[in-house]
């Protein structure tokens, strides 16, 4: 169990994991602005 443990906290992924943490909370915060760049076409 402690192995796995370790595998699964390793470096890599908790670097991949604060990595998705920060987009998700930037998705999060931006969401209440309006996505004008996706109407700019129209």
């Amino acid at each position: 169990m402690k192995r796995l443990l370790a595998r699964l906290f390793s470096r890599e992924n908790l670097f991949a994991l604060v990595l998705c943490l920060i987009v998700v909370l930037l998705i999060v915060v931006t969401a209440d602005s309006s996505p004008r760049w996706i109407y700019q076409g129209f």
